[in-house]
């Protein structure tokens, strides 16, 4: 069976109508009068959150006292930031927040922000480290697995418990499994609304329950891979083997034209965290119509060569503040900061009404100008190249551009100095020269004679040996020791000045920060939207409308943007469900007839066009008994349908016609069935691709076995097999393939009687008989 579920938001106060959750009911008391000192005694409510962060994703889990139940996020991408952290803490505002004592410097610092947040007071909340072990993944399942939960029935043994527990909390998510395994360990020692009890009294659990932000769809994992709104690949070169994976044929993979890093990874956060916020998709549509008109193609393509040049901007600042910058930093946050002043440039002259454009015109201030003016000024970037290394241009410090110069004027003069010192030298010696070494300053170079072999023979009178390197000595002399005095280590007071600039620089830099985290945001932004409009223009993507007053979803003409890129001819079709077109969509049909791609062209519309659930069923019960499958196929339907007016949006695909031959599902306008139109031309099938209503007669699986190639007897075989099935005769086996395969048979046996050596002393006819002959003989008599 595959399965995909888009569900809207919980509040942290309640369940809304659509909340998203896996949990168990727990029992409601009786409606009715409540007495006045019942409600003086009600304790207020708390929230406490724990909270793991690794590697970019986030793992959440809290307990909520008002109702003692644990509630969960999946494993979740987020921002060094943590934007996402933000805004759980926004919305639950818990008491408590645990989270290992092994923590990161991006989430320490958030933490000590936290901390200090006077505006919170007098809910300001605790801040629990517990220790890393507390967290491990093993220990963490055991204690989820090992819970005393109410609502888990005792005469359930240790394995239908795991399979329960299974089919509710995702242990694939890890970082989440880790950090409910913190919150059970921090209940359990708090004892968390049982303090007074005896110690034998666990933390009351009544439920678990998936958490989603207010505003977002919450989307399965199993869904984005139906859907192949995912989907990874081996890479094919040899030399990325071990990098890792490729995007393959996917939505995403179909709409990534991003030009920059931080701009794919924005639109798979928007993938993954999909916005039920109308303002903001109406925010985000308005830019994408803007590039799809014809004479801003133009202004499109600018914007989107300047973006290639947004480069990852944090990364750099992280090494400023670490003392690490390469000179390929200062290269790339100076075209990032001038391709973000053409972006502000290009965008003032567009209308200011459309909100992204407006925001950058804006926010995108004098400050870019300041630092991408001092670093064009500064960093001498051929130099800083040629000596891989931090160098600054003329006239910025005239101390420095003294000791280039006089570094510049040292061959010249040490050869002047060279030729002094060969005059006071030994005849023997042919030749001299002066050289500089950072670090260690002059010395004088002389060749080794044939004479030097032992090391007392380096010894020359007025001279310092220093060492020998390549045939040649090295020696201090006089002059040298008074180069040094007088010209000092200049390359290492050069390199010492220049890093003193290149720190005021950095400083200057790190000063104006924050405009350039919000060039990051704002331009990832507008590379997504550009990517989308320019996938929208040359795929023909038309504007979606959202209203709020519209209870359900309208499709005109829906297209599977995956399957239309792969098919030589595709058909539209159209989708309406809720209010009279009926909540609970059965659409039956021949195996290939189109079922399953106009599952997915309806799921990819709806999960980002309504507030309401949607479900797709396909394949149901597939791989079971068929008697099992169907019963559980109408059981799960007519639990939707008891439901009347709260029913969810649900498309069902199905070969069971059983279903609706046997009227298992209740007659009501909340059902509707549809089929996949065909045209039978006396053995042939014509597929139509194209929905309408009714019911399907038969599943012409012949035909599709046929269409697949399959032998035209084996074919004939299955027709005769089925027929008898359904006028419940017995099935028997073909008499002319049985005697064909016992010839077969007996072929095989007299060879091996014929291969027999009778002549063999080591042949044992006993075992013949008994491991070939008689085994044979019951596949032949």
């Amino acid at each position: 069976m595959a399965s995909a579920a888009a569900t809207p938001a919980r509040t942290p106060n309640g369940p809304g109508p659509g909340e998203a959750s896996a949990s168990f009911p727990t029992v409601a008391s009786e409606p009715g009068p409540r007495e006045p000192e019942e409600e003086g005694e009600e304790e207020p409510a708390e929230i406490h959150l724990c909270v793991l962060w690794n590697s970019g994703y986030l793992g959440i889990a809290y307990y909520d006292t008002s109702d003692s139940t644990i509630h969960f996020m999946p494993d979740a991408p987020d921002h060094e930031s943590l934007k996402l952290l933000q805004r759980v803490l926004d919305e639950i505002d818990p008491r408590s927040v645990v989270t290992s004592a092994k923590q990161d410097e991006n989430m320490t610092r958030f933490l000590g922000k936290l901390a200090s947040q006077e505006h919170r007071e007098p809910k300001r909340p605790e801040i629990i480290f517990l220790p890393s072990v507390d967290f491990g993944l093993e220990i963490s399942k055991q204690r989820l697995l090992s819970g005393n939960y109410s609502f888990i029935p005792d005469s359930m043994t240790t394995t239908e418990k795991i399979l329960f527990l299974s089919s509710i909390i995702p242990f694939d998510c890890l970082l989440m499994v880790r950090a409910l395994g913190g919150l059970l360990k921090f209940l359990g020692r708090r004892r968390i609304g049982v303090e007074l009890e005896d110690y034998n009294v666990s933390v009351p659990i009544l439920g678990f329950k998936k958490f989603v932000l207010t505003n977002l769809v919450s989307i399965d994992q199993d869904t984005y891979s139906v859907l192949q709104i995912f989907k990874s690949e081996s890479h094919p070169s040899v030399y990325k083997v071990a990098s890792g994976l490729k995007e393959g044929l996917s939505l995403f993979g179909i709409l990534n034209r991003c030009r920059c890093k931080w701009g794919e990874k924005l639109l798979r956060l928007w993938f993954t965290r999909p916005t039920q916020d109308l303002g903001e998709l109406n925010s985000r549509l308005d830019v994408i119509q803007f590039f799809l008109l014809p004479q801003n193609l133009d202004m499109a393509q600018m914007l989107h060569r300047l973006l290639g040049h947004i480069k990852n901007v944090p990364l750099i600042l992280k090494r400023m503040m670490l003392s690490h910058t390469k000179v390929s930093d200062w290269q790339v946050l100076y075209k990032t900061v001038y391709s973000a002043l053409g972006l502000r440039d290009a965008c003032r002259s567009l209308p200011q009404s459309i909100q992204l454009f407006r925001d950058i015109a804006q926010e995108f201030s004098d400050d870019l100008h300041h630092i991408a003016s001092l670093i064009g000024k500064v960093v001498d970037f051929e130099g800083s190249l040629a000596e891989n290394r931090f160098t600054v241009l003329p006239n910025i410090d005239p101390e420095i551009d003294e000791k280039k110069r006089r570094l510049m004027g040292l061959p010249s003069f040490l050869t002047e100095v060279a030729r002094k010192e060969l005059e006071n030298l030994d005849s023997r010696i042919p030749s001299c020269s002066v050289i500089y070494i950072p670090l260690i300053g002059f010395l004088l170079s002389i060749p080794r004679l044939p004479s030097m072999v032992e090391t007392s023979d380096f010894e020359i009178e007025g001279l310092d040996f220093m060492f020998l390197s390549e045939e040649k000595l090295h020696y201090r002399s006089a002059r040298t020791k008074e180069l040094d005095a007088l010209l000092g280590d200049l390359h290492c007071d050069i390199r010492d000045q220049e890093t003193l600039l290149m720190h005021q620089l950095q400083c200057q830099v790190l000063a104006r920060a924050a405009v350039l985290t919000r060039v990051l945001d704002l331009a990832s932004r507008l590379d997504v939207l550009l990517a989308l409009a320019s996938a929208a223009r040359d795929y023909g993507y038309s504007r979606p409308r959202y209203s709020p007053q519209l209870l359900g979803v309208r499709i005109q003409n829906g297209r599977h943007p995956l399957m239309e890129l792969c098919a030589r001819t595709f058909v539209p079709n159209s989708a309406e469900c809720g209010g009279d077109a009926g909540r609970v969509k059965v659409i039956t049909g021949p195996n290939s007839s189109g079922k399953s791609i106009y599952l997915k062209q309806v799921a990819k519309a709806v999960n980002n066009a309504t507030e309401r659930s949607l479900v797709l069923v396909d394949e149901f019960g597939k791989g079971t008994n068929t008697v099992d499958g169907l019963a559980l196929l109408a059981a799960v339907i007519r639990h939707w349908l008891a439901l009347g007016p709260m029913c969810p949006h649900v498309f069902v695909a199905t070969n069971f016609l059983s279903l609706v031959q046997l009227q298992l599902l209740p007659q009501g306008p909340l059902v509707q069935y549809l089929t996949m139109e065909i045209c039978e031309d006396g053995d042939d099938l014509v597929f139509f691709y194209q929905v309408c209503e009714g019911v399907a007669r038969a599943s012409h699986a012949s035909h599709t076995a046929a269409q697949a190639g399959l032998p035209e007897k084996l074919i004939a075989r299955g027709k005769q097999v089925s027929d008898l099935i359904r006028s419940g005769k017995p099935i028997k086996p073909v008499k002319e393939l049985l005697k064909e395969k016992q010839m077969e048979n007996c072929q095989t046996l007299v060879d091996k009687f014929l291969k027999l050596d009778l002549e063999d002393p080591s042949l044992d006819l006993d075992i013949f008989m008994s491991q070939e002959v008689l085994p044979a003989a019951t596949t032949i008599l």
